[in-house]
């Protein structure tokens, strides 16, 4: 299985002018294009933070799928979420050729913890042995800063002026993430069971 993220998030998308006053950064930095570009990589770096923690994808972009095999043919549940749309379904046989399955054979059933892409028939196409399957997607809560929760916008400063606070530290735990960005993402959190627990 692997996952690619196939757009990045637009620069435009990030909230530089926000962190900076959350910083509160004198205005001698509003034209210092090399401060803006440090502010930005620590806010990309706490937004990733908190999707992998979480299972969610903030700003919307496009991510490809890869599997060998289905591991649920009646209903194959996306690795992120939410989910927008599934843009398409292409299945490789085991000598390279690609066959784009008809988007009729499928559908996605939404979800905001456990998208799925369900079959219409009896199951999802068959994967050829030795071959493999690409599912396409868009996926993402808002299309910029502006439509995210205040919650998870809130997390994402608080994590990136961490991350800006402590940019020489090296001792840090693995891991590491400060308590008011944990519990503002708590309810966010992707649950999981598996041998009659969850968490």
């Amino acid at each position: 299985m692997m996952l690619i993220e196939e757009t990045a998030i637009a620069d435009a998308a990030l909230p530089v002018d926000q962190f900076k006053a959350h910083l509160r950064l004198g205005t001698g930095f509003a034209e210092d294009d090399v401060q803006n570009e440090v502010l930005k990589g620590f806010l990309r770096a706490a937004i990733a933070a908190i999707e992998a923690r979480t299972g969610t994808v903030l700003i919307t972009r496009d991510f490809s799928w890869s599997l060998n095999r289905w591991r649920d043919p009646s209903g194959e549940v996306l690795p992120v979420a939410p989910v927008v749309s599934v843009q398409a379904v292409t299945l490789t046989d085991k000598q390279g050729a690609e066959t784009v399955a008809d988007a009729a054979t499928y559908r996605l059933e939404h979800d905001s913890q456990r998208p799925r892409i369900r079959p219409l028939g009896s199951s999802l196409p068959a994967i050829e042995t030795g071959g493999s399957v690409k599912i396409s997607f868009v996926a993402g809560m808002a299309q910029d800063w502006g439509g995210l929760p205040a919650d998870l916008g809130q997390a994402v400063l608080l994590l990136a002026a961490h991350y800006y606070e402590y940019r020489d530290e090296t001792s840090l735990g693995a891991g590491c993430m400060p308590f008011g960005v944990t519990s503002l993402i708590q309810r966010y959190r992707m649950v999981r069971f598996g041998a009659g627990v969850s968490q």
